[in-house]
């Protein structure tokens, strides 16, 4: 899938469903930490620059308070709107190193440091992929959440699907930072 292209575009069906719930109540509890972004109103529309088709830009994070321990962050987007039973990763970036506190827009595309790594995204992309909902369907919500890892490396592989990422991070995330924008076409 190419940034901006959603599969199926000439099949109209009705897309009507209930939304989704937040998924991240939903998971076990870790205590909170902040998160800011200078692209991304908490709760509102996306910025041009973080829709596939119109800037394809991840955006800009900067992350304060983390826990005592942390090792390591993982950064994801995850739309749970998506017309899928599993929701749709737009970027997932692992082992990012603990003393990095801020991450400018467009860090997707950049050289990472030492020992991160992108797993492939929903769309088959190493990196990130902005907001491409299917055109007519609700808004989607778009979660940007750092994970304070408690180990220096999360022990995932490059070739680790976005699913398996969660489930490790089940088990070794100490805290959450989450910001959330929407987009509808």
């Amino acid at each position: 899938m190419t940034a901006g292209s959603t599969p199926y575009r000439a099949v109209m069906v009705d897309l009507t469903r209930p939304q989704t719930p937040d998924p991240y109540p939903l998971l076990p509890a870790v205590p909170s930490f902040d998160v800011v972004s200078d692209d991304i109103a908490d709760g509102r529309p996306l910025k041009d620059d973080q829709v596939a088709s119109r800037g394809n830009t991840s955006p800009h994070l900067r992350w304060s308070n983390v826990p005592e321990g942390t090792a390591s962050f993982t950064i994801t987007c995850f739309d749970p709107d998506a017309p899928t039973p599993s929701g749709f990763w737009h970027w997932v970036l692992v082992d990012l190193p603990a003393d990095v506190r801020e991450i400018p827009a467009g860090f997707a595309t950049g050289d990472l440091p030492a020992g991160a790594f992108h797993v492939r995204n929903d769309g088959g992309q190493a990196g990130f992929l902005g907001a491409a909902p299917p055109e007519g369907d609700q808004p989607h919500r778009y979660f940007f959440v750092v994970h304070a890892v408690g180990a220096g490396s999360l022990g995932a592989e490059a070739d680790a699907t976005p699913a398996a990422v969660s489930f490790a991070l089940a088990f070794q995330t100490l805290g959450r930072a989450i910001v959330h924008g929407t987009f509808q076409h």
